[in-house]
């Protein structure tokens, strides 16, 4: 069986090493690293350790996919012809995409992995920000940084900030929710004696110099509703407090009924401002479409009948049902070919209602 033992070399200097690491590197015969940029690896290095980096691929591919395909790849090969070792920086399991794509070959029983384990860099940066993480958080990494992977609510870390251009992709998504002034926090070489803290406007993040493969971004919770006002769970949080015992007598006694007038008066305006190509118009009236959305549901929630919850489900089923061509392996050449198969699939659903 091909066998590929992972282990972790820390967050940073070799004093952080465990022993049981570095006896199994003083023993492998072939010492594989995802990157020679690791302050580890020079100390082992002067002791006489020899490694092969893959750091040539990053170089030579366009996408970090194709860079951990190519890795795993090659690791497999060199399996196959004796037992080696890969080195990986912190722990194997923490932020490792390689590992995780080896892990799913065992599983398939490919290859046999051994994880040997390492120390994360998460609890040096932990303490570097002096946070606890019992409070919530999230560990995200920014080569893969989508706005709706934020949790505004929640403690942030942002790892594999390495250069000016990762922290600018990194600056513009966290913009799309963060107001400019929102102090972030770069931490690089966490727990190492070259630990680095700067505190600065999320708006200078990709002004700083200092970055490289040992960066991460920590962005602080945002607790003031105001500062939140552009994520979903802000706005249901408002609905339901206007709807509580302390909120708004009208908004209190509204039923499904009585908001049907603002419905339909709501939707008018918004195709006003269609018709008038108006984009703020637009946003302002969508927002009220929106307004009566969210009170239905939270009426829903409220008499147990349904929630928000249901609401998205079924909508999101329904539009991956109706659209086979682009969710299955349906293929159409027009978009008529689309509407047709739309109506046949409608028709389908009424039926498993019994409509």
């Amino acid at each position: 069986m091909k066998t590929i033992t992972v282990v972790g070399l820390g967050a940073g200097d070799l004093e952080q090493l465990p022993l049981g690491i570095y006896r199994h590197l003083q023993q492998a015969k072939a010492i594989y690293l995802r990157t020679n940029e690791h302050p580890v690896v020079e100390a082992l290095q002067a002791e006489g350790m020899t490694f092969e980096s893959f750091d040539a691929i990053y170089l030579a591919n366009d996408s970090f996919e194709k860079v951990y395909e190519e890795i795993v790849q090659y690791l497999v090969e060199e399996a196959a012809i004796s037992p080696i070792t890969y080195a990986v920086p912190g722990h194997p399991l923490v932020a490792e995409k390689t590992v995780q794509l080896l892990l799913e070959k065992h599983a398939r029983k490919e290859i046999h992995v051994d994880v040997l384990g390492g120390q994360s860099f998460l609890d040096p940066m932990f303490g570097a920000l002096g946070v606890d993480p019992i409070e919530g958080f999230q560990l995200l990494d920014a080569t893969d940084l989508s706005r709706d992977d934020v949790m505004m609510k929640q403690h942030i870390i942002i790892g594999q900030v390495y250069d000016q251009y990762r922290a600018s992709d990194v600056k513009l998504t966290l913009l799309e929710k963060y107001p400019e002034t929102t102090e972030v926090t770069i931490v690089t070489a966490a727990g190492t004696k070259s630990e680095n803290v700067r505190r600065v406007p999320l708006l200078e993040l990709d002004r700083e110099v200092e970055l490289n493969n040992l960066t991460s971004v920590y962005v602080p919770p945002m607790h003031q509703q105001e500062n939140r006002y552009k994520e979903w769970g802000t706005f249901r949080e408002i609905i339901a407090k206007l709807r509580s015992p302390e909120g708004c007598p009208w908004d209190r006694e509204q039923r499904h009924e009585s908001l049907k007038k603002y419905l339909i008066e709501e939707t008018q305006e918004l195709i006003e401002a269609i018709d008038q190509q108006d984009d703020e118009g637009m946003i302002e009236e969508l927002g009220d479409v929106l307004l009566q959305v969210f009170l239905h549901a939270q009426i829903g929630e409220e008499e147990g009948y349904f929630q928000l919850e249901d609401v998205l489900e079924r909508v999101s089923s329904k539009m991956v049902f109706r659209h086979p061509h682009v969710f299955g392996d349906v293929e159409v050449t027009s978009a008529e070919e689309v509407k047709a198969n739309w109506q046949k699939l409608k028709q389908q659903e009424k039926q498993k209602k019994g409509e």
